[in-house]
């Protein structure tokens, strides 16, 4: 798997969540230098064009946060109750100042230290979380992939997180093992 980030999730903090990639068997990181934290910032859209200078420490809770959004989506997703742990990483980085864009000639620009940027993110997750669109929430059917999104399309019916990641992969595979009279799967 590239370390390169994606953006399929429909949310910040989904996206962030998705930086560690197929947990289940792979585990890629795709935070691993402060750099890559930056881009990432750079890429979701949380800060416009200058990266906000991230450090190791900053990475270190970025990961944090990630990793608390993901066990408040999977509890959500279970139907479970929510670890007060996570619920305490993602309401503490929440509630720390947050990126405020700004409107200039050229339009929106949005400058943020690591610490506003993460709590923009945060702030992401709890407006998901605490939101309408909590009740959306599926996992991508690709069972390599662990990326949750908001199923937001007509009749609730997306399978995949996007075609490109995992989509056609899984056709793919589908299809070949039509083809050999073999079991689906996504591997292949």
């Amino acid at each position: 798997m590239s370390p390169d980030h994606a953006f399929v999730c429909g949310n910040p903090a989904l996206d962030l969540a998705a930086t560690l990639r197929a947990r289940r068997t792979l585990r890629c990181e795709t935070l691993v230098s402060p750099e890559r934290l930056d881009a990432w910032y750079l890429g979701a859209g949380i800060v416009d064009g200058l990266s906000p200078g991230c450090r190791e420490t900053d990475v270190e809770q970025a990961v944090r946060v990630r990793e608390a959004v993901y066990a408040l989506v999977t509890a959500r997703l279970r139907g479970e109750r929510y670890d007060d742990e996570a619920l305490a990483v993602v309401n503490g980085a929440a509630a720390r100042p947050s990126a405020s864009p700004q409107l200039t000639a050229s339009g929106r620009w949005t400058e943020a230290t690591p610490a506003e940027a993460l709590a923009a993110v945060a702030r992401h997750a709890v407006e998901l979380l605490g939101g309408t669109e909590a009740a959306l929430l599926k996992e991508c059917g690709d069972p390599e992939c662990t990326r949750v999104y908001p199923d937001r399309s007509r009749g609730a019916r997306r399978q995949w997180c996007g075609m490109e990641p995992c989509g056609n992969r899984v056709k793919a595979a589908a299809y070949r093992a039509r083809r050999k009279g073999a079991p689906a799967t996504a591997a292949g």
